[in-house]
């Protein structure tokens, strides 16, 4: 397990980067805090120095030693670097109290690690007259008897002339430049203390629960996973005592596959506590979205037959030695989750997608945590249904090569889904690699190879002997056909290229290779920046939309193709208001002029670097909101009109709020 750990390791640091462009300190959550380090320095002669680490811990944390413990899932080693402006030396390695293995109930081995106090140390040797200054950063995890935290970083800068020590990131300073672009984010806006954020959570939930469910019936078909049912559903009637013994294993063997696929999605759970903006960013982040495209791609090919992706099957083994050994409520549980390794090859890219889909939304560990749920309960219904109803055996299709042609379907599905994380590097970069036009294309080409494969032209490694097309196979084939065709205007310059059952998946219309006249959606003029609109909007007395978006927001993509492409909305919006359409995920790095550090109403720093950084930061400060899209109607004093929206799909309803808003500005000009 030693694999699984290792993909832990290398996520959680990526997804505390991404914390690090979106906290703006205004959250409320509640952040475990069990040991704090200090940090000093003893001299023992011109050119050898001693620097001192202690750690403190609260009642029940564990801080882990700097030696790797040799068990499969092994907690996170304690680490220390050293770096300087000068010339030193280290004399040894670091060194930490000896104290023997403790067993650890979390881990459930032996391991050596400190409670209460820690105290390391390392002898460093300079040249001559040298004093550098060095900074030391510590890397960590610690736990208790139930769980871990994400590991952090601490860091000193050490001075060597005068022995003083500065805990902290100490260059980033606030100066009279950063206090001052810090005002200017502040726009006071009158009349949003009447509005008190919403959670609009519940539906998002409940789609997420149904995708998941979905994909878990989607699971089911797949050669790792369909002919399991009979022989485990036979296994439980068949070989329990009594039928009624029987039947209460079958349906608990359900319910624990339904736990096990809900207990993946805790570890998540935990990095959202630390911060609860760090899952509901991720579509913004450049790096994990190329490496989800990297993943999906290998995910396709997988599923094509080139090669098969699996855990180490030591760990099934172990699963299955525990179940056979144990046996009763628990054997049952280790039996559960062997069929969730040994079915990873299937459910894994399923599961990647689920993953992927529900962390590039808005609704964080919890959404995760529904798609996760409804996965896992379509995958434990079979097995309580047919022990409950042994007659439905019977009509179940045999396996064979059908199963085969499922998982290579899936194959071009994941296909077609890892360009979607491409293009959201893409426009959140800027690149221009995948243009809308492109990015079609490339849906087209993959819809004409699953195209090829359903109607027999291609064949792929795991193919059986060449048939006749079943009606089913067929029917498929003639249902991408016809995607393919609804795809081809998409790459016209005519207004049949907006493709509203897609809106939100391909890049936006106006990300065109054609000559779109702006870079507004559906060629309306927006400004991009707030001074300038707001300057326009008192220039021709008109009120102001304020559009919180971003270029990897999907929601976004369906209110500008779907709603404010109706006409009447059109209208309002292109003659009645002044659109500021604020992008809070542009990568984009602001001139240096404008950069700067923001201090976080609860202490902390922020760089303020990319535009992104900035308008998230403005609209958390003004709005206390960051979620987008987000929609606020202000007239040109900065007075709130009406209550600021969301996602708002129905037209009528968004035509009605555009048309309040202008009420109220009209009634308050005539005053």
């Amino acid at each position: 397990m030693k694999y699984l750990a290792s993909l832990l390791l290398f996520l959680i640091p990526l997804l505390q980067l991404q914390a690090q462009y979106f906290d703006d300190g205004s959250g409320d959550s509640q952040m475990a805090d069990p040991i704090t380090w200090e940090a000093s320095v003893e001299k023992e002669n011109d050119s050898v120095f001693t620097l001192i680490f202690t750690a403190n811990l609260e009642d029940g944390w564990h801080l882990y030693s700097q030696k790797e413990a040799d068990i499969d899932i092994a907690p996170i080693a304690t680490t220390f670097s050293y770096n300087s402006e000068g010339n030193f030396e280290l004399i040894g390695e670091t060194t930490e109290p000896e104290i023997e293995p403790i067993y650890d109930k979390v881990f459930e081995a032996d391991i050596t690690y400190f409670e209460d106090e820690a105290v390391f140390t390392q002898k460093i040797k300079v040249p001559g007259e040298s004093k550098p200054e060095i900074v030391a950063e510590i890397y960590f995890s610690v736990c208790d008897d139930e769980k871990c935290l994400p590991p952090e970083t601490e860091r000193f800068t050490i001075s060597l002339d005068g022995n003083e020590v500065t805990e902290g990131f100490t260059d980033l300073e606030i100066s009279e430049k950063d206090k001052e672009l810090t005002e200017a984010l502040n726009i006071e806006v009158s009349g949003m203390e009447k509005f008190a954020p919403e959670e609009e959570e519940g539906n998002n939930f409940l789609n997420i629960f149904l995708l998941g469910f979905i994909g878990g019936l989607i699971a089911l078909l797949t050669p790792c996973v369909f002919p399991m049912i009979p022989l485990t559903v036979s296994f439980f009637t068949k070989g329990a005592k009594d039928r009624k013994k029987g039947l209460v294993n079958a349906i608990l063997y359900g319910f624990f596959i339904f736990i096990i696929y809900l207990l993946l999605s805790l570890p998540f759970h935990l990095l959202d506590s630390v911060n609860p903006e760090i899952l509901n960013n991720i579509s913004t982040n450049v790096t994990l979205n190329i490496i989800f495209f990297i993943i999906f791609i290998i995910f396709a090919f997988s599923f094509f037959g080139y090669y098969e992706i699996t855990l180490p099957s030591s760990w099934s083994n172990k699963m299955d030695d525990k179940a056979s050994s144990v046996g009763g409520f628990v054997g049952i549980f280790f039996m559960a989750l062997t069929l969730a390794l040994v079915s990873f090859s299937c459910t894994g890219p399923i599961l990647g997608s689920l993953l992927g889909g529900s962390l590039t939304s808005d609704g964080g560990a919890m959404q995760l945590s529904m798609g996760m749920g409804g996965f896992g309960l379509a995958l434990a219904l079979p097995f309580a249904l047919f022990a409950l109803f042994p007659n439905w055996l019977n009509s179940l299709p045999k396996s064979g090569g059908w199963l085969n042609t499922v998982k290579v379907t899936l194959g071009f599905i994941e296909l077609g889904l890892a360009f979607k994380f491409l293009s959201n590097a893409d426009l959140v970069e800027h690149w221009g690699l995948l243009k809308r036009e492109i990015f079609l294309g490339i849906w087209i080409l993959v819809g004409l190879g699953l195209m090829a494969y359903l109607f027999g032209f291609i064949r792929f490694p795991h193919d059986g002997p060449k048939k006749r097309i079943s009606k089913a196979r067929f029917g498929v084939g003639v249902i991408t056909f016809l995607f393919v065709i609804y795809l081809i205007p998409g790459l016209t310059n005519t207004s049949a290229a907006n493709l509203k059952l897609l809106s939100g998946f391909p890049p936006p219309l106006f990300y065109s290779i054609y000559d779109k006249g702006t870079e507004a959606p559906l060629g309306l003029e927006a400004y991009k920046v707030w001074d300038k609109g707001l300057e326009a909007a008192r220039e021709q007395n008109k009120p102001i939309i304020l559009d919180f978006t971003g270029w990897a927001c999907v929601n976004c993509r369906k209110m500008e193709e779907q709603v404010w492409s109706n006409p009447e909305v059109f209208d309002v919006l292109n003659d009645d208001y002044i659109l500021i359409s604020l992008y809070v995920d542009d990568r984009k790095d602001l001139p240096e002029d404008e950069q700067f550090n923001y201090l976080k109403p609860k202490g902390g720093i922020k760089p303020i670097q990319t535009i992104g950084d900035k308008w998230a930061t403005f609209q958390t400060l003004n709005f206390k909101n960051n979620s987008q899209p987000f929609y606020v109607l202000l007239d040109n004093d900065v007075n709130l009109l009406n209550e600021p929206v969301g996602y708002t799909p129905n037209e009528s309803e968004y035509l009605s709020w555009l048309k309040e808003g202008l009420a109220k500005f009209q009634e308050t000009a005539r005053k």
